[in-house]
């Protein structure tokens, strides 16, 4: 659900994510089951090969995940994800995710997640989402 202002239950749950933030992930957009979200890779991404590490990597396309499964506005957790790393990405590439819901079906979902540097694709992601049921929620579990 879209607030008059343009935000919704997704830009909320952005506001409380520690983890993305600390990373430096910005959301550029979150909506009807779609989002955008940005991230630089730093020195303290690499990994011993100097290239970034696919964790962080993961992570951001995740995050995209979680804003477009959460634009609808109930809470929903991830029920699983994989990813393909496709090229390797290094420090101060700007990376964008970019999410698409694929179907929602009763509480799951499917979300494809493109992580692109410029006009490259580096990565696929897929993500499978379950919205959590109202006693979940008030017992703080999935």
């Amino acid at each position: 659900m879209v607030e008059q202002d343009g935000r919704t239950a997704a830009h909320d749950m952005f506001d409380a994510d520690v983890a993305s933030k600390g990373l430096g992930i910005e959301l550029v957009s979150a909506g009807d089951g779609a989002a955008v979200a940005r991230m630089r890779v730093t020195a303290s991404m690499l990994n011993g090969h100097a290239i970034g590490h696919g964790g962080f990597v993961f992570l951001l396309a995740d995050t995209a995940f979680a804003l477009a499964c959460n634009s609808h506005g109930p809470a929903t957790v991830a029920a699983g994800g994989e990813i393909s790393f496709l090229r390797p990405v290094r420090e101060g590439d700007l990376l964008e995710a970019r999410a698409t819901e694929r179907v929602r079906y009763g509480r799951s979902g499917i979300y494809d997640v493109t992580v692109w540097r410029d006009d490259e694709v580096v990565a696929e992601f897929r993500g499978r989402s379950r919205t959590l049921s109202r006693d979940a929620r008030a017992d703080g579990a999935g």
